[in-house]
């Protein structure tokens, strides 16, 4: 098997083996798929895009002034917001981060608790003195999203208490924050047949569709 790497002849190995070589010689093997569109990031990239399109658009019809892509830095410090969205009557600021997959559900609650304590930063750079704040975690839906939120419910829901049963109205007039965590149909690919629906409400009960 080692004489086969070494020579090249990789074709005879399965990928289980490439991973127990690289193990012993403490080399990564990563794997890139890529498809006839180009490398899958771009895939990714697109999904996200789509999503923040409309996002946007909900925000803007409802009244809002939104800043796609935003960063902040402060002593150190430093991120970018996907959406960062200001309503000028009720001084509310309102950060969203855009998800297609939820991976890493721990630091998820790192960044949105340092995007929370720096929330005057964020607002000020832009002009802007909020009297609350509020954050949104977005997901593309799909099973795979589901079953993660489903897996860390207890920690999501104590960070994110609403979801997304009640954005519409709350964008309309937010009289107070409304941390909440909620499902986005896919409107850039793998979800397109499920429809342009709003927003889906998140259960941390059951894995199943609301």
């Amino acid at each position: 098997m080692y004489s086969d790497a070494e020579r090249g002849h990789l074709e005879q190995l399965t990928i289980g083996k490439l991973r127990r070589i690289g193990a012993v010689l403490e080399v990564r093997l990563p794997i890139e798929p890529s498809w006839r569109g180009g490398q899958i990031e771009r895939v990714i990239s697109g999904r996200h895009a789509a999503m923040a399109e409309r996002l946007t658009a909900m925000l803007l019809a409802a009244g809002w002034e939104v800043r796609p892509e935003a960063s902040f830095s402060h002593f150190g410090e430093r991120g970018v917001v996907d959406l960062v969205a200001w309503h000028a009557a009720s001084r509310t600021l309102l950060l969203v981060e855009i998800k297609t997959e939820l991976v890493d559900v721990p630091g998820l609650l790192t960044v949105t608790d340092r995007r929370r304590r720096l929330a005057k930063v964020i607002a000020g750079d832009r002009g802007w003195e909020p009297l609350r704040v509020t954050q949104w975690v977005v997901l593309a839906d799909g099973r795979t999203n589901r079953r993660r939120v489903t897996d860390h419910r207890m920690l999501l829901r104590a960070a994110f208490p609403a979801d997304g049963r009640s954005v519409a109205a709350w964008l309309k007039e937010p009289s107070e924050a409304v941390d909440a965590l909620w499902f986005l149909p896919d409107v850039a690919g793998g979800g397109a047949g499920r429809g342009a629906a709003g927003p889906n409400r998140v259960s941390t009960r059951s894995s199943s569709r609301c």
